[in-house]
């Protein structure tokens, strides 16, 4: 929108070429959506508050958890206004990855909405039914996936790329669209399964999506991805805008949600900024450099299939379910083990820098 408006200025006014830049533009929309959650972060924690639409805690988890009970959730909802508004002031509109990026976003940010309304409103801490959440979630991801698929221009932007491995890829053919919606429907849960303590999915995921901005920048650039070896794709680059947006979006949510949060993001949160993250990686192909840098998120979601595989399977075998984890989602088991909340978060925190860092240096390790 204002990319527009500049691109007109710029030509009485040769200054405004300046806004053609990416990079100038991603850092423009860090900052807006930083600001916008600063500006509306107070408003909608008020209002939530007001309309008591607060957390309903999971009898089932830690009891240290029940004083969270009746603060204020579906704080994702903030998330999500600034990323769309930073996206549509800074980035390309006429850029198609922008606005599949977008309606994926939004489009599982619903999912969640509705998700949470019926926690808060029926009082119910399950919300959707799993059956319900799937479905949904697989129409949206199938669809995408069948759009990148046939829109593809080039055999590349449907190859599997092995990092660390310089000449190692697949060319998937259809099976890119399985892949796909592996990808955007397994990390938008893996979000939602890691968001289960104060400050402990929001962190992650803007150091994920700070790093996903390089990818994308590199990706979309002729020369760098030649230098580099990665694939070359033609309007990637614009996405590093989104990512920035999402990483400042975060950045000013984690403001509020840091530990005593203020408010909770919610699965309108959750389940939008992992099905982003992984759109945004496929689109780019850097699927597998997602699974490294997101490694958070897979623990989490490994120790809870490994936790309810083993029950069923010892409660068949044995009579009795056995468990390999105090508790699960595993930020559970550490807590109690004995880790205090802040330090559970921090050392995942921690971890995770380590883990985008080691994602990053697929750039040149090869």
């Amino acid at each position: 929108m204002l990319l527009e408006l500049t691109r007109w200025l710029a030509h009485d006014i040769r200054a405004f070429n300046v806004f053609n830049y990416i990079t100038l533009r991603a850092v423009l929309a860090t900052l807006t959506a930083l600001s916008i959650s600063f500006i509306v972060g107070p408003v909608m924690i008020r209002k939530l508050t007001e309309y008591k639409v607060g957390q309903a805690v999971r009898d089932d988890g830690p009891q240290t958890h029940l004083v969270k009970a009746g603060t204020p959730t579906m704080g994702g909802a903030l998330i999500l206004t600034s990323i769309a508004i930073s996206t549509l002031l800074w980035a390309d509109l006429t850029n198609r990855y922008v606005w599949v990026v977008l309606i994926v976003t939004l489009g599982f940010g619903l999912i969640g909405w509705v998700d949470d309304w019926r926690k808060v409103v029926h009082r119910n801490p399950k919300g959707l039914s799993a059956k319900e959440k799937y479905f949904w979630q697989s129409l949206i991801g199938f669809g995408v996936a069948l759009v990148l698929y046939y829109t593809a221009t080039l055999p590349v932007h449907t190859t599997l790329i092995f990092p660390f491995f310089k000449y190692l890829t697949w060319s998937m053919g259809a099976w890119f669209i399985v892949l796909t919606y592996l990808v955007i429907v397994g990390s938008s849960n893996a979000v939602n399964l890691t968001d289960g303590l104060d400050g402990l999915a929001i962190m992650p995921t803007v150091l994920v999506a700070g790093a996903l901005a390089i990818f994308s920048y590199l990706a979309g650039h002729a020369l760098f991805s030649k230098y580099l070896g990665i694939p070359y794709v033609p309007g990637a680059g614009e996405l590093a805008v989104f990512c920035t947006a999402m990483a400042g979006a975060g950045l000013g949510f984690l403001w509020f949600n840091a530990y005593p949060a203020q408010v909770f993001m919610g699965d309108v949160g959750a389940l939008a900024l992992g099905a982003a993250l992984g759109v945004v990686a496929v689109i780019v192909r850097q699927e597998i450099a997602l699974f490294i840098m997101g490694g958070l998120f897979v623990a989490e979601t490994l120790s809870v299939a490994a936790q309810v595989s083993y029950f069923r399977y010892t409660k068949w075998r044995y009579g009795a379910g056995r468990r390999i984890f105090l508790m699960a989602p595993l930020h559970h088991h550490f807590e109690q083990k004995g880790w205090k909340e802040t330090q559970v978060v921090v050392r995942f925190w921690i971890i995770t820098m380590m883990l985008v860092l080691l994602g990053l240096s697929t750039l040149k390790l090869r």
